[in-house]
Order: structure tokens, then sequence, then C-alpha cells
């Protein structure tokens, strides 16, 4: 079996929870895999990531260059195809950051890619089975993918569950030398924060977030007498931002914010990759659709196939019963 590398998407010296998740997958693939970790990037903060990734990989591969300091694909990849061994299988969270990457580098390398990844079924021989999602979630295909000659993998964030085994004891291999010039067409100009709001989402243990199926603006209503009741702030899905029915001050996800709640409550939620990216640190997720087949379903740990207009106000109540109060 040729060599697993996980790339590690990192911000401010922390990083990312996919950083896990991309080692249980490896593991998929083969349960004996001790994946090596790719990490690029300029500066202190990249020392400190890479040493808090030697409790998950056997080896973690530092690649500093000041052309690095912002993640720009184009530089990055140049640098993957100069360091990583032909015919690796590489394993990238599939994200914004993901998609611009890894199509262009499987190209390089001349190798298989697939995206959106949401369960590896095993090896047999070259041959990788996997299941990815297709038409927005929508759809789950099976994809029988020839490794032989390496592969690209982008694995949906939150597909996989990091596991609790005993550290790696893994070492930093500073692998800089190798990466030579790096050149780029584009040129970063600034990164512009997200906007505030009345409510700072990314600090709130409990969220209950509506999505598109809450129908209407009127219907929010609903969903915000839920929340009182559990002492929860309300969020939602970018939909709803769209819709401009809600502040995006209080979207989740890529194009939003990334939330560590302890309980995620999603209400009428698709389950888009772009929409579960935003979930960080693995919450217990409650998912409500009238869709049985949502792919919010794969995430959560509790699914509730109903009509949100009719399952939300009854949950309010009850939830005010047990509280013994009403507002």
């Amino acid at each position: 079996m040729a060599r697993i590398i996980a790339y590690i998407v990192h911000q401010a010296g922390i990083a990312d929870d996919t950083a896990g998740e991309l080692a249980a997958a490896a593991r998929k693939i083969e349960a004996a895999a001790a994946p090596t970790a790719v990490v690029t990037g300029w500066g202190p903060e990249l020392d400190r990531v890479c040493g808090s990734l030697r409790g998950l990989y056997k080896e973690v591969w530092k690649l500093a260059a000041e052309p690095l300091a912002y993640p720009d694909a184009e530089r990055v990849r140049q640098a993957l195809v100069r360091v990583l061994p032909a015919g690796s299988v590489l394993l990238v969270p599939h994200g914004h950051f993901g998609v611009d990457l890894s199509p262009g580098l499987s190209v390089k390398w001349n190798s298989a890619y697939v995206p959106d990844v949401v369960e590896i079924e095993g090896l047999a021989g070259d041959r990788l089975t996997l299941v990815r999602q297709e038409f927005g979630g929508l759809l789950c295909a099976r994809v029988r993918c020839d490794v032989s000659g390496g592969a690209v993998l982008n694995v949906r964030p939150g597909a996989f569950r990091a596991g609790e085994g005993a550290a790696a004891g893994g070492v930093v291999v500073d692998k800089s030398a190798e990466i030579g010039t790096l050149a780029s067409r584009r040129r970063h100009l600034e990164t512009i924060a997200a906007e505030s709001g009345d409510v700072d989402i990314t600090k709130e243990p409990v969220l209950v977030s509506i999505g598109r199926g809450i129908g209407e603006q009127e219907n929010i209503a609903i969903a915000e007498e839920l929340a009182e009741a559990m002492g929860a702030a309300l969020s939602c899905s970018r939909p709803v931002v769209d819709a401009k029915w809600m502040d995006k001050s209080r979207q989740v996800g890529s194009s939003g914010k990334a939330v560590r709640p302890r309980v995620y409550m999603a209400c009428g939620i698709s389950g888009s990759f772009q929409h579960l990216a935003g979930l960080k640190g693995n919450p217990f997720i409650v998912a409500i659709n009238k869709n049985p087949k949502a792919p919010i379903f794969r995430a959560a740990d509790v699914g509730i196939v109903d009509d949100l207009l009719e399952f939300l106000p009854a949950l309010a109540e009850r939830v005010w019963e047990e509280r013994g109060a009403r507002r």
C-alpha cells in the first residue's frame, strides 16, 4: 500500500478538527495505517501546529516557506508535488480550499481524484471503494477508485470521528529544503473578518439552527420559542441568510461562522458539506427534517423525521413543562 498522507488545515497556530478525522479516515483505508501529516505555512504558528499533531501522527512533515504564509492553493500544490512521494494517497478536507487544491494536484500526479467522500468501505488490492455524495447531497454514489498510481481524496468534515486511542508519539520532520521556489498568479490582498452581531454564536453551548425547511420568515418565531425554552441561541444555514430572514452573523458554515456547541439542533437543514464544515468539536447533533434521505442524518447522533411546524412547538411545550416554567 502506498503512503497515506493527510493535509492539515490550520489557523492561528491551531490545527483544524479535521486533523483527527483524516487520521480516522486513513485507518478505514488500511486498519494498520500509520498516516503521515503534512503541514504548510510560515512562522512560529507553524511550529505549534506541527507539535500538536505528534499525538495523532507518527510523522509530521513541516513545509515552511514565506510564500506559504497565506494558504494559496497554487503555491501549496507546487510544494506538495515536489515533496510528497509519487503514488501517495493524499487526504484533504473537503472545503473551499480543498476543492481549490485537489483537482489540479491529481492532474499533476496523473492520479485519481474523488471529492466529498463520506464513507470508505475498504481496499481490495489496488481498488478502493468509497461513498461520496452528489447533486447537493441528494444522492450517495459508491465509487471504485484505482489507487495504484496514488489518489487525492477530499474527505467531508464530520464524516469520520476522530479516535481517542493512545498517543502516536510522532516526530516532526522538516522538509522545507525540498520546496524550492514558489510562484503564483494570485496575490493575497486582505483577510476580512466575519461581521459580529448581537449574539456571538461561536461561544454558545447550545444552538437551535434553522434552514430552508423552516418555510418562510414568519415561522422563525417557532424556532425562537424552542431556543428560549432550551436556553439556546438561534443560528441558521446560508439559505436563510440569502433570503434576508436572518443576519449573516447567525450563519453557520464555511461561508459563515465555525461554532463549537455541545449540542446542535439542526431544524430543516439538508446538511451540505459547506454547512457541516462550520461544526467543530464533535457536538451532539439532533437533526429534524421531513426528508428521511437528508444528508444531515448521516452526521446526526439523533435523527427525527417530522414536520418542523408541528414538531418544534410540541417540543418547546414539553421543555417548558419539564422546566416547570413558562415565559
